[in-house]
């Protein structure tokens, strides 16, 4: 059998093209935690989009564990601190609801607690940022704005598509790490209802938060496509050299 090289060299660049798409995601496990490394923003998500509420559903105590862990977070003085306007909000069991839902507040106390505890290798947790352009939609410059838009293919006004790589994609809202710099009372957010919303709320509100740690956490395997591919490769080259290739 004889094949045509120009013919291979174009199928094997198309297939490479497509691994490289589809690659953007890659999901693989850290100390035990299921992760996603976005190539695009490089970043590292949580495979878990509502962690807290999962963790909240198999520890009964977390909540009082986190706020006696953590304390207090500091902000720019505003009124939703404890006391007021000092520049820090003292955490207690308002800023946590149900099911994974937490104050501005409680969405950076969950991150923190996260590093406490070194979750999946890391002590880099945060919230994402906001970017330069945080409200509207269409946010090419934030990590949530390319999962959403690039990575996780949804479109503006439609809910946070639901994909293989991650479990409980919450349809509502997710806070992000920066404070509104007009109101200090206020923080932003990525709405995830109203596809890829960029906007405010107040810090007390009962959102979602969703943390992601910079770069790699740990050394990302290489996907088992692309071993696939590599294992044909090499068995075709041996096939050629042996002669039956022709």
């Amino acid at each position: 059998m004889r094949f045509n090289k120009p013919l291979l060299a174009a199928g094997l660049l198309l297939s490479l093209a497509a691994l490289n798409a589809e690659a953007t995601l890659t999901s693989y496990t850290s100390a035990g935690k299921n992760l996603v490394y976005s190539s695009i923003g490089g970043v590292t998500w949580t495979a878990d989009a509502n962690l807290l509420g999962t963790l909240e559903a198999s520890n009964a105590n977390l909540i009082n564990t986190i706020i006696s862990t953590i304390g207090s977070i500091t902000d720019t003085p505003n009124i939703f601190d404890i006391p007021v306007n000092s520049g820090s909000h003292t955490l207690n069991t308002g800023d946590f609801g149900t099911n994974g839902a937490v104050s501005w507040f409680g969405a950076q106390a969950f991150t923190k607690y996260l590093n406490s505890i070194n979750y999946a290798g890391s002590n880099q947790w945060a919230l994402p940022a906001a970017g330069i352009t945080p409200i509207g939609y269409s946010h090419p410059f934030t990590s949530f704005g390319q999962l959403f838009y690039n990575e996780l293919g949804g479109t503006a006004s439609n809910n946070i598509p639901n994909t293989a790589n991650f479990i409980n994609e919450q349809a509502s809202a997710y806070w992000l790490a920066t404070e509104a710099d007009f109101i200090p009372d206020l923080a932003y957010l990525f709405n995830t209802s109203n596809g890829g919303l960029g906007d405010v709320d107040y810090k007390y509100k009962l959102l979602y938060a969703w943390a992601v740690s910079p770069g790699q956490v740990a050394a990302v395997p290489v996907p088992g496509a692309i071993w696939l591919m590599v294992t044909g490769l090499v068995g075709l080259l041996g096939l050629k050299r042996r002669g039956l290739a022709r």
